[in-house]
């Protein structure tokens, strides 16, 4: 079963997140970054092409064994729809179709959800704003395991589980964590995903569903993509709660490994994130980053000093709602 880990909470940290200062700063320096803030042109025609590519998908593993469905779920369907819940992550920051045409962007994280079989991009932007709004913020940032996670999933075993079952914890723990009121786009979500998952079944029967969601819940579990989830704003070095990775993953994951950068800008779309960085380089060059997020699961999975308890947490002020 392995050592139990030396970390039994939290790092507490009575400071403000450093994303805030670090953003004036820069601004202040190079105002040219204001300029890459704006709507991606080429985002909408990506997402698009990702979905009918899994629709078309769902046609062709119709009649497969079911081995080569989970095959071909784990090592191509689920890679996509990883993607795609990352590129619903860069439209929950309006980033498709700009801040002025806000429901533009909410229905159209709904069409990229469709491949991933369950609704999620609405609940996803109820709580995404939050994470950057409170990073760290006890009972207000829900990316942050909870006390029983920590104290529970601390053995490489346990971990290795813990890993596995990341996306059933990932969906589960807002309700646990900061329950909010359900919102009539989620209604909707709803309703649109499992109104085409219904035609799917009814074109092609079930394989086709088994394959986007068992994609969806391989991928999000123990898999190289799922790598970012911990390499974001796992503490592996003490001090620093937020890192980048400027590895290949990349262009699979709308720079999601950018994630200094996109904590630092976040109205800025993933594809001009490693601008921010040349531009502001001095910023960033000297900043602890990943450079693989195999090796980042490895160390998670197998040094007895990091598990889910290696996160910084922070008491936050509600902001007031306009």
């Amino acid at each position: 079963m392995g050592n139990r880990v030396t970390r039994e909470d939290f790092e507490w940290v009575y400071t403000e997140q450093p994303h805030t200062q670090r953003r004036k700063e820069i601004l202040a320096k190079y105002p040219e970054i204001k300029t890459l803030m704006g709507p991606d042109p080429h985002l909408k025609w990506i997402v698009s092409g990702m979905v009918f590519m899994q629709l078309l998908a769902c046609y062709l593993v119709k009649d497969l064994p079911w081995k080569w469905i989970f095959f071909w779920a784990y090592a191509f369907g689920g890679c996509i729809n990883h993607s795609l819940t990352l590129a619903i992550h860069d439209i929950s920051h309006n980033v498709a179709f700009g801040n002025k045409q806000a429901k533009w962007n909410r229905w159209f994280a709904v069409f990229a959800n469709l491949p991933v079989g369950i609704p999620y991009s609405a609940s996803f932007k109820k709580y995404h704003i939050d994470h950057h709004r409170y990073l760290g913020g006890d009972s207000l940032d829900v990316d942050i395991p909870t006390d029983f996670e920590g104290w529970f999933f601390c053995t490489p075993l346990r971990k290795l589980l813990w890993l596995f079952l990341q996306p059933l914890f990932y969906s589960l723990r807002p309700l646990y964590v900061n329950p909010k009121a359900i919102t009539r786009m989620e209604i909707f979500n709803a309703l649109v995903q499992f109104s085409v998952d219904l035609i799917i079944y009814y074109l092609w029967e079930l394989k086709p569903i088994i394959y986007l969601i068992a994609g969806t819940i391989l991928c999000m579990g123990l898999h190289p993509i799922s790598g970012h989830f911990i390499a974001e704003h796992y503490m592996f070095l003490k001090g620093y709660e937020t890192y980048s990775y400027y590895g290949p993953l990349n262009c699979l994951t709308f720079n999601v490994g950018y994630h200094m950068e996109h904590h630092d800008f976040p109205s800025i779309p993933g594809c001009r994130l490693p601008m921010v960085k040349k531009i502001a380089a001095e910023y960033y060059d000297n900043l602890p980053h990943h450079q693989s997020w195999i090796r980042v699961l490895w160390d998670f999975v197998f040094d007895d000093s990091i598990g889910p308890y290696s996160r910084v947490k922070r008491l936050c002020k509600l902001a007031k709602e306009n």
